[in-house]
């Protein structure tokens, strides 16, 4: 099997999903952007998807992080896929 990343934003994540942290996006303030590496948010972090909806909530280590749906889409992450070969 060959592997592949595919990079989808936070909010197009499903729930119980594992993924990597792949960057913030531009329309992200500064000082918000330094807020969430400063819980933990930072470049190839594991997190997990925990719900959706009424808030993106997702485990960041052992700490779960409510997320606006404005702020999750704006976060870029990482998702393995298989590929037979």
């Amino acid at each position: 099997m060959i592997a592949r990343t595919v990079r989808i934003r936070l909010t197009g994540t499903p729930t119980g999903h594992r993924v990597r942290l792949a960057e913030f996006g531009e329309e992200i303030d500064p000082l918000q952007r330094e807020q969430l590496i400063a819980y933990g948010l930072t470049a190839q972090q594991t997190l997990t998807v925990l719900q959706q909806r009424p808030m993106t909530v997702i485990l960041c280590e052992h700490m779960e992080l409510a997320l606006e749906h404005w702020v999750a889409h704006h976060i870029w992450v990482e998702e393995e896929t298989r590929k037979p070969g």
